[in-house]
């Protein structure tokens, strides 16, 4: 309800305090603030307008009562009205939350195939730095020269290593026909053709060692050629009935590394040369601490004879393998008969061999490691863009121009520190709008900069974590404190995920106590049991039995507690029997 006219002596000081109280509103909009925070500064610039005078152009119009309209049919409804961009909370459904995570951010989507997912630009541009980061320490650090391996595999290389093809059978698409024809009962149906029937039928690569080392046996020759080091960036496909996107899926993004050596024990060391590779880079690129172990022999890969892990822990509780590395003895050597000759010259000895590799997966850990129920959180070494500056130009020319100058300067200088740099000008979406898309795309850090922070000489700061306030920092000094800022928000993130893998391992747990916490930990409930740190004697029997019994799993032996002989002593917490290694158990992706 409008208020009671101003008489015309007090009409001066009235347009005063509705120019101040005009004044204070478009500052509260110019720095972000929050439709609840602007509501009571825009009633009190209605109640002071309502005191001008009948008739006066600024004196708000009384609102005319609209009539009530029937809700609209479903039938009625937009197509957007029908898919929400709403992230579900953690704590009501991690599941969903991660689904849900992944559409906001527009990291994937998917696909018409079946099992498979369109990665879309931001999360492409995120495996891009993930993968040319990794890609310089496999080629530099490790001395590893990148090739390229065909798609499709001959069935009967897959079938020389006994174990191999044991392991990826039941994964594996065969490719039987190389075209089709329209089928004679249809014409508008598509068959494959009987005469182009192929003569050995193909596998599409759900690994590429045999490929790979049927190469092996034409380029080695000599002890000279070893050890040969082969890395490639490749798609596999492993034919998946329960799929969830980065983390499980038909096709999928990796690297795979395949060496060959002269010895048993160079082959080892390079194996765990790599599984501390990964260690490292996951920790320093994508702020994701691990445990670093060896698989039980019922978890190794198939066809090796030691297979280290890296295993994260994600938010709710559950575990996730994030990079493995095998060391394959000599099976593949033997199977594709993969020789040298000595140093001096009168023996023939068969290659030991080594793979590893990490894939597309790493993306689902980020997220499941450090995004929150505003979307996703990303640690800057990967962030597509690190800094998102939005312009706040003003109405008048000189403030627009003031602050395109500013904003210029400001994106020069840091671009010129190695940030990446989005300055967003839109200027037809709103900058509420605007923050809350960044937000949940992951951007570390957004800047507002508008014609008040320009004529103070600042800016205002906002980063994604770490602090919860804004900042406001002078436009000379913020280059400087954005770099440094960008090393404190990684050590933020990392920080913060080595406290809660800290947190989340249980030592001394009885068997029954795992049992009763784990039996009902589902991949939905956020606030899971964690992992479980407990004696064990190595029994493939009794590992399958408590699969059955609790759907647990050993996610490795760590190396640092084995090594240490914590195992020592101690009984099996299930058998009761002398303990051989300390075991990793827990649910997991």
């Amino acid at each position: 309800m409008l208020s009671t006219p101003a008489s015309a002596a007090d009409l001066p000081s009235l347009r005063a305090s509705i120019a101040s109280q005009a004044e204070a509103v478009r500052s509260l909009k110019e720095s972000g603030a929050s439709k609840e925070a602007l509501a009571p500064a825009v009633k009190e610039l209605l109640e002071l307008k309502g005191r001008l005078p009948e008739g006066d152009p600024d004196r708000p119009k009384p609102k005319q009562q609209k009539k009530k309209q029937p809700p609209p049919s479903p039938a009625a409804a937009s197509p957007a009205d029908a898919s929400s961009d709403s992230i579900v909370p953690r704590s009501q459904d991690f599941s969903q939350w991660y689904q849900d995570v992944i559409k906001a951010s527009e990291l994937a989507e998917s696909s018409p195939t079946r099992g498979s997912m369109i990665i879309k630009p931001w999360g492409m541009k995120v495996w891009d730095l993930l993968k040319k980061d990794l890609d310089g320490r496999i080629t530099e650090k490790h001395g590893v020269d990148n090739a390229y391996f065909p798609l499709l595999i001959p069935k009967s290389f897959l079938s020389k290593e006994a174990e191999h093809v044991d392991g990826f059978a039941k994964e594996c698409a065969v490719v039987t026909h190389h075209r089709l024809k329209a089928d004679p009962a249809d014409p508008a149906n598509l068959i494959p053709d009987p005469d182009a029937e192929l003569e050995e039928p193909l596998i599409v690569r759900p690994t590429s060692e045999t490929i790979i080392w049927s190469s092996f046996r034409s380029w080695i020759n000599s002890h000279r050629d070893l050890p040969l080091k082969i890395n490639q960036w490749a798609n596999v496909l492993r034919w998946e009935l329960r799929t969830r996107p980065f983390l499980r899926t038909s096709e999928f993004l990796w690297q795979e590394g395949h060496t060959a050596h002269a010895t048993g024990e160079g082959a080892l060391e390079d194996a765990r040369k790599m599984i501390g590779e990964y260690s490292q880079f996951t920790a320093e690129t994508l702020a994701l601490p691990t445990v670093v172990g060896v698989k039980s022999p019922s978890e190794r890969f198939a066809g090796a004879e030691e297979t280290y892990t890296i295993e994260a822990l994600m938010q709710n509780g559950w575990a996730l393998q994030s990079g493995t590395s095998h060391y394959l003895g000599q099976s593949f050597g033997k199977a594709f008969d993969v020789t040298y000759q000595t140093s001096d010259e009168s023996v023939r000895e068969t290659v030991y061999g080594t793979s590893w590799g990490v894939s597309t997966r790493l993306v689902g850990a980020l997220i499941m490691t450090h995004s929150d129920d505003a979307g996703l959180v990303l640690p800057p070494p990967v962030a597509p863009q690190q800094v998102v500056i939005v312009p706040i130009p003003g109405k008048k020319e000189e403030e627009k121009a003031a602050v395109g100058k500013a904003v210029d300067k400001l994106a020069g200088e840091l671009r010129g520190k190695g940030l990446r740099v989005k300055v967003d000008d839109r200027d037809w979406i709103r900058n509420g709008a605007k923050y809350y898309e960044w937000e949940r795309k992951g951007v570390p850090l957004r800047i507002e900069v508008g014609p008040r922070d320009v004529a103070k000489s600042q800016c205002v700061l906002k980063w994604r974590k770490m602090k919860e306030d804004k900042e406001a920092v002078g436009l000379d000094d913020v280059a400087a404190i954005v770099d440094k800022g960008m090393g404190e928000y990684h050590d933020f993130l990392l920080q913060s995920a080595r406290d809660r893998l800290a947190g989340g391992i249980r030592l001394d747990a009885s068997y029954e106590d795992m049992k009763g916490l784990l039996e009902k930990d589902e991949a939905g409930a956020f606030d899971g049991a964690g992992l479980f740190l407990v004696p064990w004697k190595c029994d493939a029997a009794n590992e399958d039995k408590i699969k059955e019994e609790c759907k647990a799993t050993i996610r490795c032996y760590p190396l640092d507690v084995n090594e240490m002989g914590m195992a020592e002593g101690k009984t099996c917490f299930y058998s009761g029997e002398p303990a051989t290694h300390m075991a990793l158990f827990g649910r997991a992706f």
